[in-house]
């Protein structure tokens, strides 16, 4: 099969190239527009035989039928996805995620491509007081970007609907593991803690968030891709639930640092207390997480701790 990866040069996408690579004869064509959370080190090493770059934007509708031409089944990666840049920046969330995802559905569907995957967040739920989400709840966003992903959601599931283009949906818990931009929380106080500074905890820091090591999603990314059922949706999610302090304690221990590098700050605005899926639907297409969250979230930061010629320079450049 030869797949078509939008944003495949970004943190998840490019642990889903390894992923493919490793576990399948598949061949890919990376189609990434190379924005600040895009970086071409990320898979440099990939690129090859079995891999071919296209720099390119979905909403480039010209850009995206060239690239896509020859290809079976598209995973759609790209997306603008950090909270606090949509509170600032609205207009690129919606421009990315809403009208490059319809771009990209559109193209697919005059391709008649086989299989159509959307990768979206567990954020398109809203907060979550108690239980955990399932696919067919209600959607409630609230940011901008869990709101430009919702309808993104909708968008792709439309083309099904309306079109029958093959559309399946992801939706992800939190994930962490190498090649994280480091804006997010886990890959920015693992860098500051590294670095001697200090690290930015949101309000009292008893936000709950479920931690998925970015190598299981793959893995349920993918068995949804091949073995999931055409115009569903499947949560994906770890089990890892622990308050935002929780996980601050932990990357501070594991990086030698103490409490005095906690700066409590003001909340985020509109900041979600708890996010938490049902993974049922997903496992009974036979995934599962297989990582232990500590174990993972060790070899994270020594991930960190060892590239610092990968992050440095991303850091330097914001």
């Amino acid at each position: 099969m030869r797949l078509f990866v939008t944003g495949a040069a970004g943190f998840i996408g490019s642990n889903y190239l390894r992923h493919v690579l490793d576990h399948s004869d598949d061949t890919v064509v990376v189609f990434d527009a190379l924005t600040y959370a895009g970086n071409l080190p990320s898979i440099e090493d990939l690129l090859g035989s079995r891999v071919d770059f296209v720099h390119g934007d979905i909403c480039d509708r010209d850009a995206v039928d060239a690239a896509m031409n020859g290809c079976d089944a598209v995973v759609h990666f790209a997306a603008e996805s950090h909270v606090d840049r949509s509170i600032v920046d609205p207009d690129a969330f919606v421009r990315t995620n809403c009208d490059g995802t319809n771009v990209v559905c559109d193209v697919a569907r005059q391709h008649e491509v086989e299989r159509f995957l959307h990768i979206s967040t567990d954020e398109v739920y809203g907060s979550v007081e108690e239980g955990s989400s399932l696919e067919t709840d209600p959607l409630e966003p609230r940011s901008p970007y869990s709101a430009s992903k919702a309808g993104s959601d909708l968008i792709a599931l439309s083309y099904h609907t309306t079109y029958g283009l093959p559309v399946l949906v992801t939706r992800s818990s939190n994930n962490f593991g190498p090649y994280q931009f480091p804006e997010k929380v886990i890959p920015l106080f693992t860098t500051n803690l590294l670095d001697g500074k200090n690290v930015p905890l949101y309000g009292d820091g008893m936000n709950i968030r479920d931690w998925c090591f970015v190598e299981d999603n793959c893995a349920g990314v993918d068995t949804v891709l091949r073995n999931g059922q055409v115009g569903e949706v499947y949560n994906i999610g770890a089990g890892n639930e622990i308050t935002n302090r929780e996980l601050t304690d932990r990357l501070v221990e594991l990086c030698g640092r103490d409490e005095s590098a906690i700066d409590y700050v003001e909340d985020r605005l509109g900041h979600d207390r708890r996010y938490s899926v049902d993974c049922s639907k997903a496992r009974a297409l036979g995934w599962s997480c297989t990582r232990d969250f500590p174990a993972a979230l060790e070899r994270t930061v020594a991930w960190y701790r060892d590239n610092r010629s990968w992050w440095e320079p991303l850091n330097a450049a914001v």
